[in-house]
């Protein structure tokens, strides 16, 4: 590799981890003020609930599109527009919140998970192919950087709210600095996103546009991360609540169970990578997907808090390289990287936005501490797919020229 091949990819990797950093940031930061949203609008919980479901329904359509929308105009373009999407979304909601009209609101927040989502497909095919061309696991780096950029967000987010910050100036703020950011990294990004280097083989035997979704093993790698993505949804959206209600604890005790769960993800999408280079990633995904299983049996039945909070330990590590994992294997194929990614992508974040609302239907039924072994059985599944996930050919563990095992 040249000195300015080595420095352009350097500093690819360099703005991926800022991209999915700052995409972490944006989102949860919005999180920590959604008590004030209910406030300003004098919304209740069950009316706030379907207020925010808008969100995820701009999620959820934007990401099946987000791989067309990639592979046309390019993983850096693709950021861009997600990220003033994104923005536009942020400066409509504080709009509406000044106004106090919950249908603007709505708008503002379809716009907002629209943006979300396009983003994050884009950013994680470019960590993708960052990863291809550095020949070692970086991507659950790259999500290490999401869940840190999170959890700034939310600091920042709670402390405005502290602070007395109206929410309306908080949001026009952040996405003043999301739309200039967003803009301004993908320059950095590697040359291979541009549209024409993207553009998929032509001919008889080309793919039709939306057969990977016909693909037996990018549905399958769906499934891997189907369950990988709905442990983590679940844990974020419950395992305080589920410790505070099940263990008898108060809530200073639940959220440090959620802190224990967030650090040991975090921690281990930061240093998975090298036992995944060492081992293999379908290996690593076995343990991995194994240890959220058990963590997540030893959660529920453990009978104190400190046995409840080693499971919280093995459940946060084994939740953490699944989703990333499955974007790479996805995008084993550079040529098919939009389409699969997206497909992907679109099943974990259904599983994401939309299993932990109806775990918490499950838990009026039977408390929420039992109801988290559905997502024990849905673990299983993705254990039993594992082998999807097996480096295909441009993978980035091949040695010499680029064809890898297949």
């Amino acid at each position: 590799m040249s000195p300015g091949s080595a420095r352009s990819l350097n500093a690819a990797t360099v703005a991926t981890f800022l991209v999915f950093g700052l995409n972490g940031f944006v989102f949860a930061t919005w999180v920590a003020r959604i008590p004030s949203v209910a406030q300003i609008l004098q919304l209740n919980n069950s009316q706030t609930g379907a207020l925010l479901l808008l969100l995820a329904v701009g999620s959820m359509l934007s990401l099946p599109l987000a791989g067309v929308v990639t592979a046309k105009v390019g993983n850096g373009n693709a950021v861009r527009v997600g990220g003033v999407t994104c923005a536009a979304g942020a400066v409509l909601i504080s709009t509406a919140l000044l106004a106090a009209s919950v249908p603007l609101t709505g708008v503002g927040l379809f716009l907002f998970g629209t943006g979300v989502a396009l983003w994050d497909v884009a950013m994680n095919i470019e960590g993708a192919e960052v990863e291809r061309r550095r020949r070692r696991t970086i991507m659950p780096q790259f999500h290490a950087a999401f869940s840190g950029g999170a959890f700034v967000g939310a600091l920042v987010g709670a402390g405005l709210a502290v602070a007395g910050v109206a929410l309306p100036a908080h949001l026009f703020t952040v996405a003043l600095c999301a739309a200039v950011i967003a803009l301004l990294l993908p320059r950095l990004f590697l040359p291979i996103t541009t549209p024409a280097q993207q553009q998929e083989p032509e001919g008889p035997d080309a793919p039709k546009r939306g057969s990977a979704w016909k693909e037996p093993r990018t549905v399958m790698l769906g499934l891997v991360v189907l369950g990988a993505a709905l442990t983590e949804g679940a844990a974020n959206d419950w395992i305080a609540k589920a410790t505070v209600d099940g263990l008898g604890t108060d809530a200073a005790a639940g959220s440090v169970m959620f802190a224990v769960f967030v650090g040991a993800m975090t921690t281990f999408r930061f240093f998975g990578g090298r036992f995944v280079d060492r081992y293999g990633r379908v290996p690593v995904l076995r343990i991995s997907l194994a240890s959220a299983l058990a963590g997540l049996l030893i959660f529920v039945f453990g009978p104190n808090v400190w046995i409840s909070g080693f499971g919280a330990i093995l459940w946060g590590a084994g939740a953490a390289l699944g989703f990333p994992m499955g974007m790479s294997a996805a995008a084993d194929e550079p040529e098919r990287a939009a389409a699969r990614v997206a497909v992907v992508s679109t099943v974990g974040y259904t599983a994401f936005l939309a299993g932990p609302p109806l775990l918490g239907f499950l838990g009026d039924q039977v408390g929420i501490r039992t109801a988290l072994l559905a997502v024990g059985v849905v673990v299983i599944a993705s254990l039993m797919t594992v082998g999807s996930a097996a480096e295909r050919q441009h993978s980035h563990r091949s040695t010499g020229v680029e064809t890898g095992k297949a």
